[in-house]
């Protein structure tokens, strides 16, 4: 073969499909925006950024740099009587509905009791001393601690003081995790059914269908809180992967099971039949390359759609366990705190998935224009 012929060999469906990806800046900068994502999940894992994310280095709710130490203006001094008040009484509560009565009835208590009955302040607690070292050596460590907490981080801390960039850093890896692998497990699961369906026919064809109408023919949230409840609690984020992984394929089943009808009448699977390929040979060293584009564009769509799953599920309280954090825990808990006005959870939360799933669909849009084989 001679180097002018070398020369002039068409480029595959893959470099056809990197070219047309690359010409689109939009979405080059959405892929490096979704790599980014990616990198930062494998540094968290490792351990290399976010590993010491649930220290509590902040006080309870610190707000964000930005806005001064000024905007935590919640009193936790506890409620306490008057020093005088304070040897001989329990406390008294301002917001107490019987705190008119109670202070009556001390008042009758005193007045009626006798010389014989010896009064409460000269009860001798043999406990006292001790109690009261311990209640010194209690609020020294706090004090202490308090003065080692800062008073401001750079987006804030939440109820326990831990910072909010290095949660929404952790969260993303559980987040990006369990959508990836779940997207994994659907694809692969609707890719091998719909691929039987498609090639075999007949009545392997109308037992898949079958089952692919029961699962459509169930609505997508009551399926999964349905699945939420049978698969075991206890397998952490195994157990969200399942639950979306097992809900989630009917999409991709339906779409292989087109492209396996369309190509196995096509001459090069009969020229594979003709020289004795087998059946799974034909499927999936034959069929399956010109198909996987498909299988691709699905796999990226189900990414998307699983975070979204996963905030959701984690939200309702099906989601991750309480020692883990996601970005729907993360929610879950900025709801409460909107109350008091402390917001920078919820927008951090917020703002990370939003940037990473808007990232990911230009970037599946795009790729799928790409590998659309009628481009050319």
């Amino acid at each position: 073969m001679t180097a002018s012929a070398i020369g002039n060999d068409s480029p595959g469906l893959w470099i056809l499909a990197w070219r047309r990806l690359r010409s689109d800046r939009l979405a080059m900068a959405a892929m490096a925006i979704v790599l980014a994502f990616l990198l930062l999940m494998l540094a968290s894992a490792s351990g290399l950024v976010a590993a010491d994310w649930s220290k509590e280095v902040g006080v309870n709710y610190a707000p964000p740099g930005f806005l001064g130490s000024h905007a935590d203006a919640i009193d936790r001094t506890p409620l306490r009587d008057t020093p005088a008040e304070a040897d001989n009484q329990p406390g008294v509560n301002p917001l107490d509905p019987l705190a008119a009565d109670l202070a009556a009835l001390r008042e009758e208590r005193s007045s009626t009791s006798t010389s014989s009955s010896p009064p409460l302040s000269s009860i001798v607690d043999p406990l006292a001393e001790e109690l009261r070292e311990i209640h010194a050596a209690a609020s020294n460590s706090a004090a202490t601690t308090n003065l080692q907490r800062r008073t401001t981080l750079p987006f804030g801390a939440d109820k326990w003081g831990r910072d909010i960039v290095q949660k929404t850093i952790k969260g993303s890896e559980t987040s990006i995790f369990v959508g990836l692998v779940a997207a994994l497990v659907a694809t692969v699961l609707g890719t091998l059914l719909g691929a039987l369906a498609g090639y075999f026919g007949k009545w392997v064809d109308d037992l898949l269908n079958w089952f692919y109408s029961i699962f459509t023919s169930i609505p997508y949230l009551l399926l999964i809180l349905a699945i939420a409840a049978v698969v075991p609690k206890n397998k952490g984020l195994l157990s969200i992967v399942l639950i979306l992984g097992l809900t989630g394929w009917t999409g991709v089943f339906r779409l292989v099971r087109a492209e396996y009808m369309k190509h196995k009448s096509r001459e090069y699977v009969q020229a594979a039949d003709a020289i004795g390929a087998s059946d799974m040979r034909k499927m999936f060293i034959h069929i399956f390359p010109n198909v996987s584009h498909v299988a691709l564009v699905q796999l990226s769509i189900l990414v998307v759609g699983f975070i979204k799953s996963e905030v959701i599920l984690s939200f309702l309280g099906f989601g991750v366990p309480v020692d883990a954090v996601s970005w729907g825990s993360m929610l879950n808990e900025a709801q409460n705190e909107l109350i008091l006005g402390k917001w920078w959870q919820l927008v951090a939360a917020s703002s990370a998935m939003a940037l990473l799933v808007t990232a990911f669909s230009l970037f599946t849009d795009a790729l799928r224009d790409a590998l659309d084989p009628k481009l050319k």
